[in-house]
Parts: C-alpha cells; sequence; structure tokens
C-alpha cells in the first residue's frame, strides 16, 4: 500500500490570504485561517453558510491560487457510489468477454475485464488518483442522501478508497478537500469530526464594496456602495432567494454595462431581474423598497 503524502498548501494564513487576493477572492482572517490550517494539517474543509456567499468560489479560488487542478463533486437527491466513486465498463467488458469466448477460463477472463482499462473514474476516485496538486470540492454536500455520506468517510478520513476487484488505493498525493453545505440538514457527527469547520455569511458593507470594486473594473465608487446599500436591504426582506454576492457583481456588471451612474428606485426597478429570480420576491422588493417611485 503507498502511503499518502501531505504537500504544503500555504506558509502561513497570511500567505493564504494574500495568495487567495491575488486569485480574486477577498478572504477575512478567519477564511484564511481555515485554508492555512485544511492544507498544513491535511484536513477537509466543511464550510457552511447561506447559498451565495462564496464556499463554491472558495475553493476555485484555492485551486487557482496554487496552481491545482479542481476536481468537483457536484451532490444531489439520489447520487450514488457510481456517480461519485466509480463504476466498471460493462458495454467494454461485456465486448473483451464475447472476443475472448472459448480461449480462456473465467478466472482469466474475470482478471483480464476488471482492470484499469475497464475503470470509470468518478470525482472522489479521479482525486484520490492525481499525483498533482488537486482542490477535490464536494459541493452542496447537505443535498444528498444520508446514505452517501457514509461513502466519503474512507476518503475523508484516509484517503483511499476501497475497490472489491482491485483493492485499497490510497491518494499518493493527499488532495485539498473543500466541502460545502447550504445548511438544508444536518451532517452526520462522523463527518463533521473529520473535518475543519468554517461559517461563511454575507460580508460586511465595507468588504463587500470591495469586492464589487475587485470585479467590476470602471465601477464607480459611489455607485459600488449604492448597489451594496440596495443588495443588504434586499436581503433583510422574506425572499425566496436573497442575492448571493455573485449576483451583487452581476447587477454592477448591468449598471456599467448601461451605463449607468445612479442607482435609483427607476434603474433598480429596471434591472431587478439581475438579482432576484422569482417573481414573487421581485412583487415584495417593488412593494416594500418603493421601487415604483419616480427617478430622481
Amino acid at each position: 500500500m503507498t502511503s499518502t503524502t501531505t504537500h504544503p498548501w500555504f506558509d502561513s494564513p497570511d500567505d493564504a490570504a494574500a495568495r487567495l487576493a491575488k486569485a480574486g477572492y477577498l478572504a477575512e482572517e478567519e477564511t484564511a485561517t481555515a485554508a492555512f490550517l485544511s492544507g498544513a494539517l491535511g484536513k477537509p474543509l466543511l464550510i457552511e453558510g447561506p447559498a451565495g456567499v462564496g464556499k463554491t468560489e472558495f475553493a476555485k479560488a484555492v485551486a487557482s491560487s496554487i496552481g491545482a487542478e479542481l476536481v468537483r463533486l457536484q451532490c444531489y437527491e439520489g447520487l450514488d457510489e457510481a456517480r461519485a466513486l466509480y463504476e466498471w465498463n460493462y458495454k467494454k467488458q461485456l465486448l473483451r468477454i464475447q472476443a475472448s469466448a472459448g480461449d480462456a477460463s473465467w478466472e482469466e477472463t474475470h482478471d483480464d475485464i476488471f482492470t484499469d482499462e475497464f475503470l470509470l473514474t468518478r470525482p472522489l476516485l479521479t482525486a484520490i488518483r492525481r499525483d498533482e496538486p488537486t482542490v477535490l470540492l464536494i459541493d452542496e454536500v447537505d443535498k444528498t442522501d444520508v446514505e452517501v455520506e457514509g461513502l466519503l468517510l474512507e476518503v475523508l478520513s484516509d484517503f483511499q478508497v476501497t475497490i472489491p476487484e482491485l483493492g485499497t488505493l490510497t491518494a499518493v498525493r493527499r488532495p485539498f478537500v473543500v466541502l460545502t453545505s447550504n445548511a438544508t440538514r444536518e451532517l452526520s457527527e462522523a463527518v463533521k469530526r473529520r473535518c475543519l469547520y468554517l461559517h461563511l455569511d454575507y460580508p460586511d458593507a465595507e468588504r463587500e464594496r470591495e469586492i464589487l470594486l475587485g470585479a467590476v473594473p470602471g465601477l464607480d465608487e459611489t455607485l459600488a456602495r449604492q448597489i451594496v446599500e440596495m443588495v443588504a436591504r434586499l436581503r433583510e426582506l422574506e425572499l425566496k432567494k436573497a442575492p448571493s454576492i455573485a449576483e451583487s457583481i452581476d447587477w454592477a456588471q448591468t449598471m456599467v454595462a448601461l451605463q449607468i451612474g445612479d442607482l435609483d428606485a427607476a434603474a433598480a426597478r429596471r434591472t431587478l431581474g439581475v438579482v432576484l429570480k422569482h417573481a414573487t420576491d421581485q412583487e415584495r422588493a417593488v412593494r416594500e423598497l418603493r421601487l415604483a417611485a419616480v427617478s430622481r
């Protein structure tokens, strides 16, 4: 069995913050510290928080900041081992069996068809088998069934996968693992014990303004402040889906594209579909924030 080695990812929390910033991700002190510790300790990082606060973007930024490959497992209800770990290429195996019919014993045929040539790797196994720097993103893990968490435990504990026909495959180079959750259900304690934990929320107004100015060339500082203030007001409403940071950026890009220099009520209502994707949310925003008012 090959032993797993842990390679340094960041030299310090400050180094993590600087590298993430260079990759376009402005990390708070707690986030930068979590990034450093996850790499230094070789432990997966579980990030919880509402949708749209930058959990997935964090994993992308980590990969970009150190030149690693991002391998993503998008979780959903009904996800199973064949989609998360591996499956055998049954059609190709059948063709091989038919081609060798009568020329080999079953034992020889069995050994021939259960090899790498017929193995279809999925995200978890792909990340385990790579010897280059790899970030494994297990996205929205709370959307899977509880049983799926059992598939993760071997990977998160020992960074290995057991395939009955091939044996145990252990990671040569331990990936940087990020699990994200919108906290729609409670994850098992077994999974949580194997992870470091970080809770992300929407940034404060000043940080979100910095994010917009960094992400949208040509954005006026006053307009950036207006967008941040309007988005904050929208998030205080009882909406089906509050605006994410990405949607704040989209709104800023929209203002620049339309050459709108003032986010007044008329401009906000005209472009509300950029940040609110439900008709009932738009109706509530227009009503409660009085966006039907005449432009100043």
